[in-house]
């Protein structure tokens, strides 16, 4: 019997051909899972080494403060227009590159130079170029695996991050002590050089450029045109409310329980404390790929829920526990909640900006108010603890992550797009039709 006819499938558009590409090879997404460890490597010397360290070159507290504070509010108003920026660039891989050597720099010049102006520079240097790394990380991520493995993704680059905060903390902390606090720097300047190499290992042609952007061709750099399309989405502001309310409640908890520890326990305070922070770092990497893949089966509601109740939970708890081992214990949990957080923000901003072109100004927004909450927090909390007790303090910032809860419970929809819309539908040409046979009515 003759076989039927079938007509060749249709060639797919040039504009097909330059958005698709090829799944990306086992190199390129070892490359990334590298290039986020010695990134996290990099930003490390950055944290509370800084402090140390002009404390050490005899700097007062007013200047070590105001330089502290100036890094803050750039990070703070950086976040959207590098967001908007990353979208209207078409390579993300070239941004990353780009604001790593400039971090790596600003470690130079902190470690060599320690004076007003030079440490100033330094420091707005390293806050507008970390503004643009982060999301630029997000971004190579989402261009790089198909819709349907961005969860995973998202969970690697949260436990690759995670281990790479941890191992750098000791390492400078060890260099700091058997060397000099110099050294740190240096040593975040010297990581800059395996992490471009890391990065290097991602093949740029692999990079899916339209999937990067969230889903169309990179647009022109004008923020207000992406904030009225955005507005579009009204679950964005909800995802942005909730995170602002997390991290004003998280962000003054590990200090807060740092200086009850010393109160309660001058002697074993540094090694709790160093247990409080590293053990969670740990925990993390461990559940961060889980996580990622949960959500792609759960969805995203579920998971986000869970990071916002052990958050409350934590608070609850550490308003009534009186013990130093309790409040290690239950500072422990929150390796659960900066696990969820870490992969479900930028994955929900994936979602709600899909097909859209501006996950990177999204992004922006997010991190913005993950800013706003985190600014406010010890604010707040050191408020409290003058005015009332360290455990009225710890009560009402449960609550305040208890309203987190109830808004993403009450208000957040789920995101997670359907079984038969994981895949990318505008990334894969169109399907082959076939011709009827010869003489078929």
């Amino acid at each position: 019997m003759d076989q039927p006819f079938k007509a060749p499938a249709p060639a797919p558009a040039p504009s097909q051909r330059n958005n698709e590409a090829p799944r990306a090879s086992r190199r390129s997404r070892r490359g990334l899972d590298w290039f986020v460890f010695f990134v996290a490597d990099v930003q490390t010397g950055f944290g509370a080494f800084v402090a140390v360290y002009l404390t050490a070159q005899k700097w007062t507290q007013v200047d070590i403060g105001l330089v502290l504070t100036i890094g803050g509010i750039i990070s703070l108003v950086g976040q959207i227009p590098a967001g908007a920026l990353l979208d209207a660039i078409r390579s993300p891989r070239l941004a990353a590159v780009v604001s790593l050597l400039l971090i790596g720099a600003s470690a130079f010049v902190l470690a060599i130079w320690p004076v007003f102006p030079a440490v100033v520079a330094s420091r707005v240097v390293q806050a507008t170029a970390s503004s643009v790394l982060g999301p630029a990380i997000a971004a190579i991520s989402l261009g790089l695996v198909p819709r349907s493995e961005i969860g995973e993704r998202f969970g690697r680059n949260a436990a690759f991050a995670s281990v790479g905060t941890g191992v750098a903390a000791a390492g400078m902390g060890a260099c700091g002590y058997f060397i000099s606090n110099q050294a740190v720097f240096f040593v975040a300047a010297a990581f800059v050089a395996p992490a471009v190499f890391s990065l290097m290992q991602v093949r740029r042609e692999e990079i899916n450029p339209t999937r990067a952007h969230g889903g169309t061709n990179p647009h022109p750099l004008n923020i207000a045109t992406g904030f009225a399309e955005l507005s579009r989405q009204p679950a964005l502001p909800i995802l942005a409310c909730s995170v602002m309310l997390f991290h004003l409640a998280n962000a003054a908890m590990l200090p807060l329980t740092a200086s009850m520890l010393t109160v309660r326990s001058a002697s074993s305070a540094p090694a709790l404390i160093a247990v409080a922070m590293v053990v969670p770092q740990l925990t993390v990497a461990l559940l961060s790929p889980t996580v990622g893949r949960k959500a792609d089966r759960w969805g995203r509601r579920p998971l986000l829920a869970i990071g916002f109740l052990a958050l409350t939970i934590r608070g609850l708890l550490l308003a009534w526990v009186t013990t130093p081992h309790a409040m290690i214990a239950v500072q422990l949990i929150d390796a659960i909640s900066a696990a969820v957080l870490g992969v479900l923000v930028p994955l929900t901003v994936a979602d709600l900006t899909r097909n859209t072109g501006h996950f990177n100004l999204a992004q922006g927004l997010i991190g913005s108010a993950m800013g706003i909450g985190a600014s406010v927090s010890t604010t707040l909390a050191g408020y409290l603890s003058d005015r009332f007790t360290s455990s009225v303090t710890f009560l009402c910032l449960g609550s305040v992550a208890g309203a987190g809860l109830l808004l993403i419970l009450l208000k957040m929809p789920e995101t997670r797009p359907g079984a038969d819309d994981d895949d990318d539908d505008d990334d894969r040409p169109a399907a082959p039709t076939l011709s009827p046979p010869p003489g078929a009515a």
